[in-house]
């Protein structure tokens, strides 16, 4: 069950099978939207370093009570990427990731939005792992044109409404919560409901969530890299 730096992406679905915003680089190919694989990556494989803290080889190398989780995600995706090998060191992180991603993935914010979100998240955190996967989500998956996945990374977007909502989740992050009452109506003027400010904040946190984790541990990026603009 290793994992190379090439591979095929697995999306997670939700029950009105709409794309969910976490993209999984895994092995050996891609798949298409009927899960069948459609391509062979032809990204040039890397000596991977190692990470911080252990990666688990296998699910069974896994601490026991993270493994039925990681066999949930295997069943699901096919295989299990070196993100979720890393939180499963913690068994409890590993299970209230799965449960927050789960649920906002059944919510009112579109792919699109959410990558968006998490490009403009992960460029200022500066989060290479997070930032190669979305900007190969964004462009490959939720179909975001190459200007627009520019504008992402600086915390705008092309698309007026959903502009309103980037920017509202770069002021999220930089003022680490704090945004004026305005801010709030801003967002909220164009055309975003009270339930959806409240997805917006939380697909922030999810995504500071795994930059963090990611960036502290040093997760092996198993996927095409892209560099955050501040360390290129």
């Amino acid at each position: 069950e290793g994992f190379e730096a090439v591979g095929h992406y697995f999306i997670f679905r939700n029950k009105e099978m709409q794309l969910s915003s976490i993209l999984i680089y895994c092995c050996n190919g891609q798949v298409g939207k009927d899960g069948q694989q459609i391509a062979r990556s032809t990204h040039p494989r890397k000596a991977n370093p190692m990470s911080r803290i252990p990666t688990p080889a296998s699910i069974e190398n896994a601490p026991a009570a993270a493994q039925p989780l990681l066999q949930a995600v295997k069943k699901q995706l096919g295989s299990v990427p070196n993100m979720f090998r890393v939180i499963a060191n913690s068994p409890a992180a590993l299970e209230g990731y799965l449960g927050l991603n789960g649920a906002l993935a059944k919510g009112s914010l579109d792919a699109k939005t959410r990558e968006r979100i998490a490009l403009a998240v992960a460029e200022i955190n500066g989060c290479d792992y997070c930032l190669a996967a979305h900007s190969y989500l964004g462009k490959n998956v939720a179909k975001l044109e190459d200007a627009e996945l520019v504008a992402n990374r600086t915390g705008t977007s092309l698309d007026v409404k959903a502009d309103a909502a980037v920017r509202f989740a770069t002021k999220i992050v930089r003022a680490r919560g704090h945004v004026s009452a305005a801010d709030v109506e801003l967002v909220k003027g164009a055309g975003y409901s009270d339930g959806d400010v409240v997805e917006i904040v939380l697909h922030v946190a999810l995504n500071t969530l795994t930059n963090y984790v990611n960036e502290t541990v040093k997760t092996v990026v198993d996927f095409p890299a892209v560099r955050p603009a501040q360390a290129a």
